[in-house]
């Protein structure tokens, strides 16, 4: 599944249908920021959009995810839902890895804010333990912010 052969071919079929990415993105109630994404290949419809993109530009979901449109009579090895049941998987698991990323940033910060208030006592110590409470900050506003944006995706 290459994300760039995909964006090309929903630019394609886009242009075929004489639509701007605006008003695609209307019919799909998404950006046309979203359709850009799509179409440079950084990112990929989500599960919940394909079908509807599918059925916009005329498309199965296995031309999509190929990037090119197959015969009629061509074979193929999975139906319509299991591509979508395994881009909702792929994209579910995306997700907890992301929030599992997001835990594991915030219980380091939480770590270096307890080992910052075993260093005290001389200069140098006092610097370790200011480094170590600045990095327990960091850690933890990224963490929080990791898990605030992918809930913020769902």
């Amino acid at each position: 599944m290459n994300q760039i052969v995909i964006g090309q071919f929903i630019m394609k079929k886009r242009k075929e249908k004489n639509l701007t990415q605006e008003q695609l993105a209307e019919k799909l109630n998404v950006s046309n920021k979203t359709i850009s994404k799509w179409e440079t290949g950084k990112c990929m419809p989500d599960y919940g959009v394909i079908e509807a993109l599918c059925k916009e530009l005329d498309m199965t979901v296995a031309e999509l995810m190929d990037g090119e449109m197959k015969e009629k009579d061509s074979i193929r090895i999975y139906d319509e839902q299991q591509i979508l049941d395994m881009l909702e998987r792929v994209q579910n698991l995306d997700k907890q890895k992301n929030l599992l990323l997001g835990i594991v940033l915030i219980c380091v910060g939480i770590i270096f804010y307890a080992a910052s208030h075993f260093y005290a006592g001389s200069v140098a110590r006092d610097i370790v333990s200011g480094l170590l409470l600045g990095l327990s900050i960091g850690e933890t506003l990224a963490g929080v912010f990791v898990i605030a944006r992918t809930m913020g995706k769902r």
